[in-house]
């Protein structure tokens, strides 16, 4: 009996501590936007919290256009994912989780053409998913995480 009451209490403060421990996490927003913005999208273009990195969804734009060229645009994306993954001290490799929305599947092979070169490692788990009409017409969008080495 005495055991169990151990038990139950070491229980009770375990349950106790919990939400102390998940709002002691730190966060570090990168491109972030704040609720009281008028105007911004409401979204930060990345949150890094213990290690982990949530990418916001991207789109691959020139000056607020989509590049002539399904190639031309994932790299242009790929280049912006890169950029954000170096602003947390990470790089492509530390990608494990990507997924690309895509507004017309038959870009597929020239998506895979450019998305090989960004990595020098195992490529990370990933969805390749037809979604019809995107943001500003863009052929792609991105989402990701990724986990710090």
């Amino acid at each position: 009996m005495n055991k169990l009451r151990v038990l139950i209490s070491a229980t009770m403060l375990l349950v106790l501590m919990v939400p102390s421990l998940v709002s002691a996490q730190s966060r570090e927003y990168i491109n972030p936007s704040s609720a009281s913005e008028a105007g911004v999208s409401p979204f930060s273009g990345a949150v890094l919290t213990d290690g982990t990195l949530y990418l916001s969804g991207m789109i691959g734009l020139v000056d607020g256009q989509v590049p002539d060229s399904a190639a031309e645009e994932a790299r242009v994306l790929l280049d912006q994912v890169k950029a954000t993954l170096e602003q947390a001290g990470m790089t492509m490799d530390d990608l494990v989780y990507v997924q690309i929305f895509c507004s017309d599947v038959a870009h597929y092979d020239a998506f895979n053409s450019v998305y090989r070169g960004y990595f020098t490692e195992e490529f990370p788990a990933r969805a390749f998913v037809g979604v019809g009409t995107l943001l500003f017409d863009a052929r792609f969008e991105i989402q990701s995480i990724a986990v710090k080495r």
